[in-house]
């Protein structure tokens, strides 16, 4: 034993971090998860559990007070993660082509521990719905049906942004139902503008591999949501200055990310994608101080500053 202790002693620092380094098994680390989950977006998550919520007629207290709020965010931070690693699991061999820095093609770790890993995550949540709310539940299966149909289909069929859109409408409903009970007109158009946001990103986001867009006439779509802000603070219970500065911002922070895509210069197309990406908080946040709930909407302020924050520690895309 001590001339064992002897020996170790003897190793160099620089041979001491090359078994280390050598022992460590693939995959295990932080950047790797953080990398397949793009946990970078899940604000924008949690924020839209928050809309669906305040859109339904519950406010800030019925949601706290309700047991089963943290159970909807876990689950809905579930099927967002477990979505996102299965998208890697399906996208491999065409990610070792197109993107070989994602975990997969570069050896971090297998394609069957990711697929294991996602579609625990979507059981998880899907039990955890039908626990707080059996209409939640099924929309829930429904919003699972949503997530695997992109995750396998995206790459082969030209109208998936329309699958993406449905997950996060889908979000919407789930979250009003198991908080409120209740789908009113409020949380569906709420919904399908929030849908229309994310069928024109997704589309922009279709092209970002080869950093160029093809047709913009797709994008046109993303003019709905503004109409549907607008017409949210029309007719709203009381004027809102604050909605009418979080509408101002979604414009001008759309447009830039807009003229990013029309301008096609190289980088355009993923810094647009992950601006469009953070602007859904600055939609649910518009639509919460619409409807008078302040702090929910400052909630989702804070959601859109975090999600730029943590796209620059971890790709959103």
């Amino acid at each position: 034993m001590g001339q064992a202790a002897v020996d170790l002693t003897a190793i160099e620092p620089e041979e001491v971090e090359q078994r280390a380094a050598r022992s460590r098994i693939p995959g295990l680390t932080s950047k790797v998860w953080l990398e397949l989950g793009r946990v970078s977006n899940l604000p924008t998550v949690w924020s839209n559990a928050l809309a669906g919520v305040v859109l339904a007629g519950a406010g800030t207290g019925a949601l706290w007070s309700a047991t089963a709020a943290w159970p909807l965010l876990l689950a809905l931070t579930l099927f967002y993660l477990g979505g996102m690693y299965l998208n890697d699991a399906c996208d491999a061999e065409i990610d070792a082509r197109e993107r070989a820095n994602r975990p997969i093609p570069r050896g971090d770790i297998d394609r069957l521990t990711v697929t294991l890993l996602g579609v625990g995550m979507l059981g998880l949540g899907s039990l955890l719905l039908f626990l707080s709310h059996l209409s939640a539940g099924i929309t829930g299966l429904a919003l699972v049906a949503a997530i695997l149909s992109y995750d396998w289909w995206h790459k082969r069929i030209g109208w998936s942004p329309l699958l993406m859109g449905a997950c996060r409408l889908l979000t919407y409903l789930t979250a009003a139902l198991v908080v409120a009970g209740v789908l009113n007109e409020a949380v569906l158009w709420g919904a399908i503008g929030l849908a229309c946001h994310v069928v024109g990103l997704t589309y922009a986001a279709r092209q970002e591999a080869y950093d160029r867009l093809g047709a913009t006439w797709p994008l046109a779509v993303m003019a709905v949501p503004v109409v549907f802000m607008l017409a949210a603070m029309l007719t709203g219970p009381e004027p809102s200055l604050l909605a009418l500065v979080l509408w101002l911002g979604y414009l001008i922070w759309g447009t830039r990310c807009l003229m990013w895509l029309f301008r096609r210069a190289p980088g355009d197309v993923p810094r647009a994608v992950v601006g469009l990406i953070a602007a859904i908080s600055l939609y649910d946040a518009t639509l919460m101080a619409a409807m008078g709930a302040t702090t929910m909407a400052m909630l989702g302020v804070l959601a859109f500053a975090a999600t730029l924050a943590l796209q620059r520690v971890t790709s959103g895309t």
